[in-house]
């Protein structure tokens, strides 16, 4: 089946084709003929298997090819990360009509949102906290819109977003197409879809917490030491077959950590997490993104923003605290019917957790297997060649002579006097010439004016005169003679 079979539009289909996109997923096939009806759905799948298309497809083909200035659309999502790629999502499949698109989120400079918006942007993706700012302040309109999508919906509810979501609803017309995705459908959310949607069809195309994705994902699970996991890291970087990969830490603080550390040992890796202003966030994922830097480490809140098909290894550098955080995390590879690889720390404080995990989804594998650096295993399950180090080999960069030990040299080796003579600072005289003048001042004494008195042993100090007859800066009086 092609999307063509599903009534998508010409220019759309033409547009995704050349980007590689022809077949369509379960959860595609499913929603888009109904959406394109104006059907309210309740979509649950995960993850990973083109929910953005799904309800992006029948969104921009039931706004039309030129629809009039405005906001028609509204998809909110619960971060930035996951508004920019959805966005970017949504600009592909637009690139051949007059349809807009603006990215509204926090984080980021009001002015070009602003601007997007006055110049007739049609779809708005944003977060609740932005949106609602923006309309607080009448900037954004929202009583025109037609088409409302509601993303991710239990990550708004674990984020607290639900309040914010309420408020926007009050603000739409009442008559409106809506449709709301989710991985899990906590009660919460069911009351949600109750009480703003009208008939809603429940599509389900997927176990959320089994199906294809996992039976993609090979999933290995070690008891590592805290002080070696740096090096194990080091190694599985360097497996067979390893591509883009993502590292998720639980903390800010120990993301910008191992960031460093795997730079120090030649790993090209960027971060994500709280501490990075929004522009920084968004360079380092699109680095990512483009190949540029191969490695991500990534902090949970950034997670769900990462929707990259080519992704070959996740690591988890501390195990997550549920088994939903842990499927968040390991989805990030074996993507689009990809396999992957998801590999999972457990320090030896956090077994509980691990029983946890593997109770809920049924791993079979109650005791992680203690794994060292050195650990023969390691190498053998992860395709690691043997003797394989944790840190890359660097050609050694040539040796770059100083400019003190230039200095000291004698007339003639490689620098002139002229040379020579500019790399002194304010006061400084060349190296072979401070030695004896440095043991008379420790012979001397300082009045503290400036000027140096001497004992009758000790040789007077040579001043010497710069270029123009100018004294060094800090001395009084005349020079002394000869």
């Amino acid at each position: 089946m092609t999307f063509a079979d599903l009534n998508i539009d010409t220019d759309i289909v033409d547009v995704l084709a050349g980007k590689g996109i022809i077949e369509p997923f379960p959860i595609q096939e499913q929603t888009i003929p109904l959406a394109l009806t104006g059907q309210d759905i309740i979509g649950q799948a995960k993850t990973g298997t083109g929910k953005t298309f799904g309800f992006g497809l029948p969104v921009i083909q039931r706004l039309g090819a030129d629809p009039a200035p405005g906001i028609k659309a509204l998809i909110v999502t619960p971060t930035r990360e996951l508004a920019v790629q959805v966005a970017e999502d949504m600009e592909l499949a637009t690139s051949g009509r007059s349809t807009s698109v603006v990215a509204i989120y926090g984080g980021k400079a009001y002015e070009g949102q602003i601007a997007a918006i006055k110049a007739g942007a049609q779809i708005a993706v944003g977060t609740p906290g932005r949106l609602l700012d923006l309309a607080g302040q009448r900037l954004l309109n929202l009583s025109e819109v037609t088409e409302v999508v509601l993303d991710e919906a239990d990550k708004m509810l674990d984020l607290g977003f639900l309040p914010d979501i309420e408020k926007i609803f009050q603000q739409l017309p009442a008559v409106r197409h809506t449709m709301l995705f989710s991985a899990t459908m906590p009660g919460p959310i069911v009351a949600l879809a109750r009480r703003f949607m009208t008939k809603p069809i429940h599509i389900r195309a997927t176990d959320p917490d089994e199906g294809l994705t996992q039976a993609n994902i090979k999933h290995v699970i070690y008891r590592a030491h805290s002080l070696d996991k740096d090096e194990v890291i080091a190694r599985i970087l360097q497996a067979e077959g390893r591509g883009k990969t993502v590292v998720f830490t639980r903390t800010k603080r120990a993301a910008a950590r191992l960031q460093d550390e795997l730079n120090d040992r030649g790993f090209p890796a960027v971060s994500v997490h709280g501490d990075l202003n929004q522009e920084q966030r968004e360079r380092n994922m699109s680095a990512f993104k483009a190949g540029k830097k191969e490695i991500l480490i990534a902090t949970d809140v950034a997670a769900r923003g990462i929707d990259v098909d080519d992704v070959t290894h996740v690591i988890n550098h501390t195990i997550p605290d549920d088994e939903k955080t842990y499927l968040h995390r390991a989805g990030r590879t074996g993507r689009a019917g990809k396999t992957g690889i998801a590999v999972t720390f457990v320090d030896w404080e956090d077994l509980h957790k691990w029983a946890l995990i593997n109770k809920a989804l049924e791993f079979g594998q109650p005791e992680p297997t203690e794994t060292y650096s050195s650990s023969p295993h390691l190498y053998t399950d992860l395709d690691i060649p043997e003797g394989t180090k944790g840190r890359l080999k660097t050609t050694p960069k040539p040796k770059v002579e100083s400019e003190v030990a230039k200095q000291g040299r004698p007339e003639g080796e490689g620098s002139s006097r002229r040379g020579r003579s500019r790399t002194r600072t304010s006061g400084s005289t060349d190296a072979t010439a401070d030695a004896p003048a440095e043991k008379a001042v420790a012979s001397g004494t300082h009045d503290g004016q400036g000027t140096e008195h001497h004992d009758g042993n000790a040789a007077p100090r040579r001043r010497r005169r710069r270029r123009g007859g100018s004294r060094p800066t800090g001395t009084t009086g005349a020079a002394p003679t000869a």
